[in-house]
């Protein structure tokens, strides 16, 4: 299968961004709703795709929209996040509460 515009746009900018290039690839289905690509990088390599508060993968989506305009068609980009690969809770925040609540307890006389 030959490499669309679209896609080797995604694995070039990917691959420009995260710290294990040979671990980037790009999987481009279409159906009635258009072309979606689902970019699947290094568990790693997650973060830096997302950016802070989601940014860079917003810009990304973006760009990516103005590649599927030229072509005439809707481009929808999502990223590959295998089960278990979520960010787990910052303990800071649940000791914080643990804390409060323990101060609580001791103002109670």
């Amino acid at each position: 299968m030959a490499t669309q515009a679209d896609q080797a746009f995604i694995e070039m900018i990917a691959k420009a961004i995260v710290s294990k290039p040979e671990a980037v690839s790009v999987e481009r289905t279409v159906d009635e709703m258009g072309v979606l690509l689902t970019l699947k990088v290094d568990v790693e390599d997650t973060g830096q795709v997302i950016g802070r508060s989601g940014q860079t993968i917003q810009a990304i989506r973006t760009l990516l929209r103005i590649v599927g305009a030229k072509n005439n068609a809707r481009v929808n980009l999502k990223l590959y996040q295998p089960e278990g690969s979520e960010r787990p809770f910052k303990k800071g925040i649940r000791d914080r509460r643990v804390i409060n609540t323990d101060a609580m307890d001791d103002l109670k006389i």
